[in-house]
């Protein structure tokens, strides 16, 4: 799946170079590098569930840039609508600081990253090669700059063109934009989003008005476009609103090792089983299943479990798989 086959999902996004440390960062230590980015996560959690997947995004002509292409490729994931700037901009890094047992800091440096330039063109070679079934974009990439911005709004309309399927994960990060400023832009993107996903604090970044619940607020949005509403409820599950009413999900009882990563892998498993053409239930299901995976391993992306093991959160307690 490295290579420039059909792709039935496409997603674009900033991948970066992620450091985790062992304890302050001011008192040195050891570090972890891996890579990390909410779309390459998705990408990953759906080639691991068997689907071929494809990134288009931008790296700095640099070592972590290629450490960023290889870990993708390792994983499945094609790679062809990836670009490197030559421009000098360099790949973005992340650095985890662990500094209570349930208290990480996040410290970003991407101002100016190859990733915040993504280009609309590499949208458009992305899409030449083979419409997707799905597209998925997050709120992450329109708040990196105009350039990116610009290359999620022209993969949106490619989406429509072709009939693609578009999910979009509303991912709000306050240190990247403003509530106002993700409203604006997220308001007048809903009417061509067909899978809508946020946690219930993110939801009215998608309404221009004041909605109470989040029922009234999912129904609001399934009349304006989207035909399915997923709501994440953290450690009470997850519920999907429809035309047919509302189905909920309750989360999987694991033992929390680290939360980075889980709503990604959420979104991996529900886009999975929406492309393994299950009800909205079995899509839940799913769905709680592989953020449970994450929320049980450390990394961003690591837990992300196969095909195979889905099955494995309902073992007994010690319970040796051989």
């Amino acid at each position: 799946m490295s290579g420039t086959g059909t792709a039935e999902v496409l997603t674009l996004g900033e991948t970066m170079v992620a450091l985790r440390g062992s304890g302050p960062l001011k008192l040195g230590g050891t570090m972890q590098v891996s890579v990390a980015g909410a779309e390459s996560n998705v990408a990953i959690g759906l080639a691991r569930l068997g689907h071929p997947v494809r990134w288009a995004g931008a790296v700095g002509d640099d070592e972590a840039g290629q450490l960023v292409l290889r870990t993708l490729r390792a994983e499945g994931v094609d790679v062809s609508g990836a670009s490197t700037d030559d421009g000098g901009a360099p790949t973005g890094l992340l650095m985890f600081e662990p500094r209570l047992p349930e208290v990480t800091r996040v410290h970003y440096y991407r101002a100016g990253s190859a990733g915040s330039r993504l280009r609309a063109d590499a949208v458009e070679r992305a899409f030449a090669a083979a419409p997707p079934r799905v597209l998925h974009l997050t709120g992450i990439t329109p708040a990196l700059g105009p350039e990116a911005q610009g290359a999620a709004e022209r993969a949106l309309r490619l989406a429509r063109a072709h009939g693609s399927t578009v999910c979009l994960d509303v991912n709000f990060r306050s240190r990247l934009w403003s509530a106002e400023a993700a409203a604006e832009v997220l308001c007048s993107w809903v009417p061509s989003v067909d899978v809508l996903i946020a946690s219930e604090d993110e939801l009215p970044l998608c309404l221009p008005e004041s909605v109470s619940s989040p029922a009234a607020q999912a129904d609001w949005l399934l009349k304006a476009g989207p035909r399915e509403v997923v709501v994440k409820l953290g450690a009470s599950g997850a519920t999907a609103y429809t035309a047919d009413g509302p189905v909920h999900a309750p989360a999987k009882a694991v033992r929390a090792v680290d939360a980075v990563g889980a709503g990604d892998a959420f979104v991996a498993g529900y886009l999975s089983a929406l492309l393994d053409g299950e009800p909205v239930a079995g899509r839940l299901e799913r769905a709680v299943t592989t953020g449970a995976f994450a929320v049980a391993s450390p990394g961003d992306w690591e837990g992300a479990p196969t095909r195979a093991e889905l099955g494995m959160l309902g073992a007994a307690p010690g319970t040796v798989v051989r």
